[in-house]
């Protein structure tokens, strides 16, 4: 979601901080990895292309990057981080305390943060109602 306001580097940064949350409790599950796909795709097709989901050496410096960008590009990296972790049923301490540092180095407040899940939710749900449309 607003993957696309990215350049270029921030979207390549911004997916490595993704398979680093993702992996923090081991492998990605079988719904993380379909979500960084998803993400990857609405990065755009040259990066498509090009990304091979590997590890970075180093998370700090990964977070460092984002640490001085404007409060926009850390809400936007910040937002999709929650929606990779929200949108999967299997949300875990580690994950919550990679999400947690993120926000304070990004300094996200606890209401902003309540917002945007807020907003992934009612995502959430949109796609469930819509399913059960669907299907009846």
């Amino acid at each position: 979601m607003l993957l696309s306001q990215l350049d270029r580097k921030r979207k390549l940064k911004f997916l490595d901080l993704a398979l680093h949350l993702a992996s923090v409790d081991g492998l990605p599950t079988a719904l993380e990895t379909r979500l960084l796909h998803m993400m990857l795709a609405e990065v755009g097709e040259d990066i498509y292309k090009e990304y091979h989901f590997s590890l970075s050496d180093n998370l700090d410096e990964t977070l460092a990057f984002f640490e001085s960008d404007s409060i926009t590009i850390r809400g936007i990296v910040y937002l999709n981080l929650l929606r990779l972790m929200l949108l999967d049923d299997f949300y875990n301490t580690l994950e919550h305390d990679l999400l947690e540092e993120v926000r304070e180095r990004f300094l996200i407040d606890q209401q902003k943060k309540e917002r945007l899940m807020r907003l992934i939710y009612a995502e959430k749900d949109l796609k469930s109602r819509a399913m059960r449309i669907v299907e009846s």
